[in-house]
């Protein structure tokens, strides 16, 4: 999995967050769940949530889900992890 981490001019460093790296390296580390995924039993898919519980993507597979979370939320702005340093 490829990690894209975004350092802004105050020394922030913005990321979806993997174990590839060592973040903790980089200092304190502040996590914000970006989206949740939960089954939605009367549909039975299970579904990607952001933050404001629009749902982003469904899938039969949670697997899927799991990808399609860190394929897209690794690149969409304002979306990611933060890391506070």
């Amino acid at each position: 999995m490829n990690a894209t981490l975004h350092i802004l001019p105050d020394g922030t460093v913005h990321g979806f967050y993997t174990e590839v790296i060592n973040l903790t390296a980089l200092g304190t580390l502040r996590v914000e769940r970006a989206s949740t995924i939960e089954f939605d039993n009367p549909a039975q898919v299970w579904r990607v949530f952001d933050r404001r519980g629009r749902c982003l993507h469904s899938s039969i597979s949670r697997e899927d889900c799991l990808r399609w979370e860190a394929m897209h939320l690794n690149i969409e702005k304002g979306t990611r992890k933060k890391i506070k340093t």
